[in-house]
């Protein structure tokens, strides 16, 4: 059954064009923030080494990361429900590009992790606040694209951040890969002032009795519970796939970094494809993806090197396009269930989001450290298996079938 839904989007004083630029200007910031946060995976060795510590140490900075930005995506819901979303916006991405800064200019293992501390509390703010901003810009009819194109500065971050930052790491230092993702960010901020319109808030008071409202949503859970055991299963396995794909046969550093590239451009290829069908088809084609989620992280883990290089090629391409619906399908179907409430919904399901980022972390460092990566990546395929057992038990996302509500302005 179609229902409707009264939705914050665009207003008609904004061109169609200002729109556009402004929710492609969000996926550049979404790809400025996942690059940071994702960035130390591929430059693991160079900063444990510069610094003086293992690896493993290293990797908190990673699971920190996550965890403060669940809790600052949180307590967002309780204080930023009343603030200006552009200026909020700007001044978020630049606190991540000082957080990039100071993790560059750190000399000890202690300041890095204060560093990115920081930039994790902005990181938390922003992804709470980004796509209920994009969804309030667009057209209500469009709002799984524009939840797409934001979805898509992840995709580009697997496309080209990571690999572009590890690229850099290996050519040059780790401290210059935080730089250019620095530079970037402030120039992020710039371009926001002119581009981004007035965005106002929802105009809800009472933070706390939002918040604590869409914590006893059934609907809201099934949603939340789905995407935790997806994303755990994710990066159980992404966590470490340089070192996998670097255990593998024939596979040297080089073509480390060009299946990186293969992977993330699976991903945002998908997410135009997303764009197109999701307003319409979320449920089944985020089940699809799920299913062949799950497929290419077993496959991985069950055959691994028999699958040779170009098997183990088309299962990246299968699961760099798989996870990039998957984040579009949940986040789009979190802003369509939750309505007025999207703020405070969009909040839970980032916490939730970024602390199975961070338990993914470490439940494949702890499968790892009892066995292999072959079985990192089982795990990681049951996570989405089980993902799709609860998707399966949910109702009908709903249709936005009502015109827009004015809440934008130039």
């Amino acid at each position: 059954m179609k229902k409707n839904l009264s939705h914050s989007n665009q207003t008609p004083e904004l061109p169609s064009w200002r729109t556009w630029l402004a929710i492609i200007l969000l996926g550049i910031g979404a790809f400025t923030i996942v690059t940071t946060e994702l960035a130390p995976i591929g430059l693991l060795s160079a900063i444990a080494h510069d610094l003086g510590r293992s690896e493993a140490s290293i990797g908190l900075t990673v699971t920190l990361y996550a965890w403060i930005g669940a809790i600052s995506a949180l307590l967002s819901a309780f204080m930023l429900g009343q603030l200006p979303r552009k200026q909020l916006l700007i001044g978020l991405m630049l606190c991540l590009g000082l957080s990039n800064i100071a993790s560059m200019l750190s000399s000890s293992f202690e300041l890095l992790l204060a560093a990115r501390a920081f930039g994790a509390i902005a990181h938390g703010i922003f992804w709470a606040v980004i796509a209920a901003s994009a969804a309030q810009i667009a057209p209500a009819r469009h709002a799984g694209l524009a939840t797409s194109i934001v979805f898509g500065g992840v995709s580009a971050a697997s496309v080209f951040g990571v690999p572009l930052s590890t690229l850099i790491g290996q050519e040059s230092s780790w401290r210059m890969a935080f730089s250019a993702i620095g530079a970037l960010s402030l120039i992020s901020a710039l371009l926001m002032v002119p581009v981004l319109p007035r965005i106002q808030h929802d105009g809800s008071k009472g933070a706390a009795a939002a918040l604590f409202a869409v914590l006893r949503r059934a609907d809201l859970w099934g949603i939340y519970i789905a995407t935790a055991f997806a994303v755990t299963g994710h990066f159980a396995a992404f966590t470490f796939i340089e070192p996998f794909l670097r255990e593998m046969p024939g596979i040297q550093s080089a073509l480390v970094i060009a299946l990186l590239f293969g992977f993330g451009a699976a991903g945002l290829l998908a997410n135009i494809l997303t764009g197109v069908f999701i307003d319409r088809y979320l449920k089944p084609f985020l089940v699809l993806a799920l299913m062949l989620l799950s497929f290419a992280l077993i496959a991985l883990g069950y055959w691994g090197a028999a699958l040779g290089t170009t098997g183990i090629t088309a299962m990246l391409i299968i699961w760099g396009a798989a996870i990039s619906v998957t984040f579009v399908g949940f986040q789009t179907w979190i802003l369509r269930t939750a309505g007025s409430a999207a703020m405070p919904a969009s909040a839970v399901y980032v916490a939730i989001f970024n602390a199975a980022i961070g338990v993914g972390a470490m439940l494949g460092a702890w499968v790892l450290s009892y066995s292999g990566f072959s079985a990192v990546m089982m795990v990681a395929g049951l996570g989405g298996a089980v993902s799709i057992l609860v998707v399966a038990n949910l109702g009908r996302p709903l249709l936005i079938t009502q015109p827009a509500v004015t809440s934008v302005s130039a």
